[in-house]
């Protein structure tokens, strides 16, 4: 009992270093409520700063939108719609003149992971099913 105390009294003064690092670890995490993230390019020097990708969320904090851009432009668009539970339910990709190149609609499973995602062309036609799978590693060895 003697040495349980003497732990304790001894790990005391460090039980608020703890505390204040979780703190701190959840306040520098980054609100993206309504936040617009733009990424640009430049030459060595700093110059000819070009766009690049600009990455949009909603006032909920989600994503609903990224923007792919080269020389010339728009490269491609993407917009996502999401579910009651904040996942995305639909992908849509646009090209660099805004139409619509195809979409994607999501399954998850039971842990909120992506279990299906089908993909489809513009008319609608299903073209593509990707299953995911996790498996998780024996870290204990």
């Amino acid at each position: 009992m003697k040495k349980f105390i003497s732990l304790f009294a001894a790990l005391c003064p460090l039980l608020p270093l703890s505390l204040g690092a979780q703190e701190e670890a959840q306040t520098s995490k980054i609100n993206k409520k309504n936040l617009v993230i733009k990424e640009w390019n430049s030459g060595p020097k700093g110059t000819d700063k070009s766009l690049d990708h600009v990455t949009t969320f909603s006032p909920e904090g989600r994503k609903i939108e990224e923007i792919e851009y080269n020389s010339d432009g728009q490269k491609w668009r993407k917009r996502f719609e999401h579910d009651a539970a904040g996942r995305v339910s639909i992908e849509y990709t646009y090209d660099n003149r805004n139409r619509l190149f195809s979409y994607k609609k999501f399954e998850y499973n039971e842990f909120g992971r992506k279990k299906v995602q089908y993909t489809y062309n513009p008319k609608g036609k299903l073209i593509g099913i990707k299953h995911y799978e996790y498996i998780a590693q024996d870290s204990g060895r």
